[in-house]
């Protein structure tokens, strides 16, 4: 079992990427907005060395951090990409190939959201899921300012104007985050 955790329990991220979101072996999978990686190195051992997992970020830093640990791991199913997810077209993933697009306390830095969902559907393949995992609006010890935070009735509202997006399942990841799983319909 592999925590998230600053003192307390925040995120059993390996049983809700494998559990709730059903990350198997040989899936392609991207995490946008990757941060330090942790999520990306998980499914990637999810996903097995068939696998294949896209760490996708704006920052470079950020992403030659999680190329350094996947090596040091010896996971080799993992591939940075350097992208503005903001900008539709620019992501170097094969459009609509992904079995499983990660959206994990990301969204509330995007400046345009409707716009960062349509190129994660446009990479998602039809079947595809898009999972999104993020800071309830509820004080935390830990996460962005409540000001900062995406609510789920604005993720809804969001996708609500993407019609191939589905919401299928909502689901409690944990007691500061909500949870919402969308297919991919096509």
């Amino acid at each position: 079992m592999t925590l998230v955790a600053t003192g307390k329990q925040l995120l059993d991220i390996e049983k809700i990427l494998h559990e709730q979101v059903g990350i198997g072996m040989g899936q392609k999978i991207a995490d946008f907005g990757c941060g330090n990686g942790f999520n990306t190195l998980i499914a990637a051992q999810l996903a097995g060395g068939k696998g294949q997992v896209y760490a996708v970020d704006v920052l470079k830093s950020t992403l030659e951090t999680v190329a350094s640990e996947a090596k040091r791991l010896n996971i080799l199913n993992v591939k940075t990409v350097w992208s503005n997810i903001e900008l539709l077209g620019a992501t170097r993933i094969t459009e609509s190939s992904l079995d499983v697009s990660m959206v994990i306390h990301t969204i509330y830095q995007a400046a345009d959201k409707l716009t960062f969902f349509k190129e994660v559907a446009r990479l998602t393949k039809p079947g595809g899921i898009v999972a999104i995992i993020d800071w309830a609006m509820a004080e935390s010890p830990v996460g962005p300012p409540l000001d900062h935070r995406v609510s789920e009735e604005d993720i809804r509202t969001i996708l609500g104007r993407l019609p191939d997006l589905q919401e299928t399942e909502r689901f409690n990841p944990g007691a500061y985050h909500y949870g919402l799983l969308y297919k991919k319909l096509g």
